[in-house]
């Protein structure tokens, strides 16, 4: 943005006309005009006064602003959306590429105009498509290089999925130490690099490690959850995460124990006597399967150890004990209880 749109812009936010500007500056009106229309420039003395009647920095005055307001951002986002609908794909490329160089540190007007444009030059029979890699690639590279770790992983995304559809999963690869061990989304990007880099084994076992690691997410997100409702005393939620919790161990084949076990708190919190005979019984009956999960053809390709006899014989005695304790003293007076609990003593 020249200086004479910067003053233009901001004189109209303002209200004020040319003449009432001229007027406070101590300049004709016809110099204003010439301001705007980018014929001259404003002297330099004027220029601190300038920026102080419309309520910017010398710095915005200048076009040196770094950043536009997210309002700013989703504003010249739609518009270029609804310029790609009716005009040339390349008169908005340049368009765009004039907008980012007018901004260039912008880092979120960067990126997703590069997104939008990749998009958008993908969707329609261009023919030269290819021909746009290096400057929307750049684009990407300068975000890579970011302060905010989101807009870092999205640019690195951006360009995994690019190189991806190219065949260069070499090239892809490059990308994936932007993203944190810790991410399940490298795994995941790892693995489509070795299924189709002949590395199928590898690729299996990722997915594998995903799945099992999610499974292992849900149900700690679901257990969260039902403490939060039974704290806020919801009855009805914290029974219908027991049923979802018993569904996913069935779906992820986890095997009958971590299908019934999850019920118990619940039981014990509503003192369903009935309810909690039911699941102590099912709980001790299912102890063996705690490990099926280990004969399980969903992790076939992962290393996973099985579950020693002696720990079960040592967990069944554990849960024989705590099934006594003072938690479930309202219990009292149920025949399988006393059983259990005489067995114990």
């Amino acid at each position: 943005m020249t200086i004479g749109n910067v003053i233009k812009k901001y004189r109209e936010n303002k209200g004020m006309t040319q003449e009432e500007m001229a007027a406070r500056l101590g300049v004709t009106a016809p110099a204003v005009n010439k301001w705007e229309r980018g014929k001259t420039l404003p002297d330099v003395a004027l220029l601190a006064p300038i920026a102080r009647l419309l309520g910017i920095t010398t710095d915005e005055l200048l076009s040196f602003k770094n950043e536009l307001t997210d309002e700013e951002i989703n504003q010249y986002l739609s518009k270029i959306q609804r310029d790609l609908e009716d005009k040339n794909f390349h008169n908005v490329f340049l368009s765009v590429k004039e907008k980012i160089e007018e901004y260039p540190n912008c880092e979120k007007l960067i990126w997703q105009a590069a997104v939008i444009l990749d998009a958008n030059r993908m969707a329609i029979k261009l023919p030269n498509k290819d021909n746009y890699d290096n400057v929307i690639f750049s684009w990407y590279e300068r975000c890579l290089l970011s302060e905010d770790e989101w807009i870092r992983n999205q640019a690195a995304d951006s360009l995994f999925h690019a190189f991806v559809w190219k065949n260069d999963y070499e090239k892809a690869a490059h990308y994936l130490d932007y993203f944190s061990l810790e991410n399940p989304e490298r795994k995941r990007k790892e693995a489509l690099v070795n299924s189709k880099t002949g590395k199928r084994t590898e690729a299996y076992r990722a997915y594998e490690e995903l799945v099992y690691s999610g499974y292992q997410h849900i149900q700690m997100a679901l257990n969260d959850l039902c403490i939060l409702y039974m704290e806020d005393d919801n009855h009805k939620m914290a029974r219908k995460l027991v049923e979802v919790s018993s569904s996913a161990a069935s779906a992820f084949e986890m095997g009958k124990y971590n299908e019934v076990c999850f019920g118990l708190d619940v039981a014990a919190w509503e003192r369903d006597v009935t309810w909690t005979a039911q699941l102590m019984k099912d709980i001790l009956d299912s102890v063996e399967t705690i490990g099926d999960f280990t004969k399980s053809d969903l992790y076939q390709h992962m290393t996973l150890k099985a579950v020693d006899s002696n720990f079960l014989i040592g967990l069944k005695q554990e849960l024989l004990k705590s099934f006594g304790d003072e938690a479930f003293k309202y219990m009292q007076g149920n025949e399988n209880w006393e059983k259990l609990k005489s067995s114990v003593c």
